[in-house]
């Protein structure tokens, strides 16, 4: 399976990653990664950046090291209606948005409220993705998860590092079993990502393709294999093609 694209990294301007856009891209280019996307944490995670820091991606090259760049953001759901921590003003100028649920910045609740913010932050018309909804640390139901990705035409994450053996998020591996299964079922598409805090990370998605192998998750619902695949969960994309 070809795999081009990587749109969940992270530079310093996250605060706790180690490397910088440049740095990143370069890292990306000599991987050969297509398409490269930043999207550092929203200003609710703790050492994360001003919201400021959103509002000036024109200047940013959108081909560096000849690869193309996409310059998004990784949205924190705050609360059980799925609210986000930038405004509308802020997200009308990113070329894409990640929605994740993160320790510090949310208290998990039942699956019930969970899945509500889940879901809440599928219908906010700025979101793209749903980051590593397979963080077993806030249990969720995923099938009406999967039904509203289907419905609102987003992708769900399968998050390379939550798989890794040293992941802070429990039982992702068998939480995405569950997920991909009902992806196959509704026809919903996914999209690998790395994840990556550091320029050796990005474009690792060993571990989740293992998983889709392992399930014979069809290819045609990966969205890594082509830009003709993204562009309809992240228009924008066609503005530097």
């Amino acid at each position: 399976m070809d795999d081009i694209l990587d749109l969940h990294t992270h530079t310093i301007a996250s605060g706790h990653a180690y490397n910088t856009l440049y740095e990143m891209a370069r890292s990306a280019a000599d991987k050969g990664v297509r398409l490269y996307g930043c999207s550092d944490h929203a200003p609710a995670m703790p050492g994360s950046c001003h919201e400021f820091h959103f509002v000036n991606f024109k200047v940013i090259p959108r081909e560096l090291f000849g690869i193309h760049i996409l310059m998004g953001c990784e949205l924190n759901i705050m609360n059980y209606n799925g609210k986000i921590d930038l405004a509308n003003r802020y997200l009308k100028r990113m070329d894409y948005a990640i929605a994740s649920i993160h320790e510090p910045c949310y208290r998990s609740g039942t699956a019930k409220e969970n899945t509500a913010a889940y879901l809440g932050a599928i219908a906010n018309p700025y979101v793209n993705i749903i980051g590593h909804p397979g963080d077993g640390r806030f249990p969720i139901e995923y099938e009406p998860i999967v039904e509203a990705a289907a419905r609102h035409h987003k992708l769900l994450e399968v998050n390379n590092s939550s798989l890794h053996p040293q992941s802070p998020r429990p039982q992702a591996r068998v939480n995405y079993l569950t997920m991909l299964e009902l992806c196959k079922q509704y026809r919903v598409s996914i999209i690998m990502n790395s994840d990556a805090h550091i320029e050796a990370d990005v474009g690792n998605h060993g571990l989740a393709m293992q998983l889709l192998e392992e399930v014979s998750f069809p290819e045609e619902l990966v969205v890594n294999t082509s830009f003709e695949k993204l562009l309809p969960f992240i228009p924008k994309l066609q503005e530097y093609l």
